[in-house]
């Protein structure tokens, strides 16, 4: 049971972080006590701010001494409300944000060190600036911060060919729950020293710790990149093109997203500036990324002399390759957007599930099938990374009923039916946003007892006051 922090502890705090690390004011909290998608409000008993990692030393020590909760948070833009605090105003909100430094970087090792609070699209600016990249993308990296995607073992765009945040992390630096310092930033590609608490802290969602810096994987910056958009009949023609294409071209495909027409068309529809890319509406869209280093040859040519013999076969029914970069852009944005496309449409019972790649064309049918005959008027959009098997689907209420309502009525019913539907076919009911708090409950329902009892049992051991963003990922 953690404690309410009194005004003593609280004085303290403000005495060691000054005002640019310490406020109670409550408009300056106010942004940061809710969830990203405005569900889950919270309330805190201060936000602080610490410039570095012997500040957040500090805080660690002083709430595991008093016994206090403590929430971390990066840039907020998380999909489960894992970084928000809880509605007793009980727990300190530890706002990372102000740590936003990259250490290093190396093209000798290939490693950027980047503290907690640095964000995404700042990574890549810099690695950009050494004739480098950080692979890892997606529509947030405006805001995202690496700290956050560490700790929810964020995806993108790129999994297919890079995998995971987890994969391109080779050390990281916490402040554990007892206030010890984890100096584990040396970027051994090999170190077999047993227990990796590196990859136990990736994932998971700051309840072991508070990631202060990593040391992330770089790789060569693209030469060339060819963007495609795609039309087809099927998801399962989908995924014979993505194997088409792999065996054809080694490691160069390293996105391929798959959206259904309905997708495409919220797009066209709430995002201004946004046209279709291809002549006539297809039931299904690919937009696919292949790219090549400095020297190698240009994979527009062989991305699109593969996509012609495609056609010519009746794989697939159309396909425009980017001319330039600008209209690469503008493929992609149709892709990015799709998540504020949905909101504009309205609010829907929303997932991130996985399921084996094999098994994904005959999910997005027959799962859409399913829940609209259990949910009569229901309207299914299932979208997402079809080459790593994680799909965003997403059920949206009949259009004559009250929207918001529904989702409030009738959701929890959709959850489980969904969630039951995936874990029937060896998947997973979040792929990559997290458990955080709005899928705790069906995550404990849903799991199996050797998984809790194990999740259970690392959280007591390097957490047993339980200060760590409590209420979140362990049931």
């Amino acid at each position: 049971m953690t404690c309410v922090p009194d005004a003593t502890i609280l004085a303290t705090l403000e005495r060691q972080l000054g005002p640019k690390g310490f406020t109670r004011d409550a408009s300056e909290m106010a942004p940061w006590l809710s969830d990203w998608r405005g569900r889950v409000h919270g309330r805190a008993a201060a936000l602080l701010s610490p410039a570095d990692t012997d500040e957040v030393q500090a805080i660690v020590r002083l709430a595991a001494e008093h016994r206090v909760a403590i929430v971390p948070q990066g840039g907020n833009s998380g999909m489960v409300a894992g970084a928000t605090p809880p509605a007793d105003g009980s727990a300190l909100l530890l706002s990372l944000r102000r740590m936003n430094r990259i250490r290093s970087l190396s093209p000798e090792d290939n490693v950027a060190v980047a503290e907690a609070g640095v964000i995404l699209s700042d990574l890549h600016e810099a690695a950009a600036g050494i004739g480098r990249r950080f692979p890892l993308s997606l529509g947030a990296k405006g805001s995202a911060r690496i700290g956050g995607l560490i700790s929810t073992n964020a995806g993108g765009t790129q999994v297919l060919r890079f995998g995971n945040m987890r994969n391109l992390v080779v050390g990281i630096e916490a402040i554990l729950p007892s206030g010890e310092r984890f100096d584990g930033l040396s970027a051994l590609r090999k170190d077999n020293r047993g227990y990796d608490l590196r990859q136990l802290l990736c994932g998971a969602e700051g309840t072991l710790g508070v990631v202060t810096a990593a040391s992330l994987k770089l790789f060569p910056a693209i030469g060339a990149r060819a963007v495609a958009w795609v039309g087809l009949a099927t998801p399962h023609q989908a995924l014979t093109l993505l194997r088409r294409l792999e065996a054809a071209t080694g490691d160069a495909i390293e996105s391929f997203e798959a959206m259904p027409a309905d997708a495409l068309a919220m797009v066209l529809r709430h995002i201004p500036n946004t046209r279709a890319p291809l002549g006539r509406a297809h039931d299904w869209n690919i937009l696919i990324e292949a790219t090549a280093p400095a020297g190698a040859p240009d994979p527009v040519e062989a991305l699109t002399a593969h996509l012609a013999a495609a056609a010519e076969e009746g794989l697939i029914e159309d396909a425009a390759v980017a001319a330039n970069e600008a209209q690469a852009d503008a493929f992609w944005k149709l892709r990015e957007v799709i998540a504020e496309a949905e909101r504009a449409e309205g609010p829907a019972a929303k997932h991130d599930i996985s399921v084996p790649v094999s098994a994904v064309p005959d999910f997005l049918v027959e799962a859409r099938q399913a829940v609209e005959a259990r949910f009569p008027g229901s309207h299914v959009v299932g979208f997402g990374h079809l080459g790593d098997g994680n799909i965003h689907f997403n059920v949206l209420p009949p259009k004559q009923a009250d929207q918001k309502a529904w989702v409030e009525t009738e959701g929890k019913a959709v959850n489980a039916f969904v969630h039951d539907f995936v874990a029937a076919r060896g998947g997973s009911l979040s792929a990559e946003h997290g458990i955080g708090q709005l899928k705790l409950a069906e995550f404990a329902r849903t799991a199996g007892p050797v998984r809790l009892h194990a999740l259970r049992a690392i959280k007591q051991a390097l957490d047993p006051l339980g200060i760590m963003n409590p209420g979140k990922l362990v049931p």
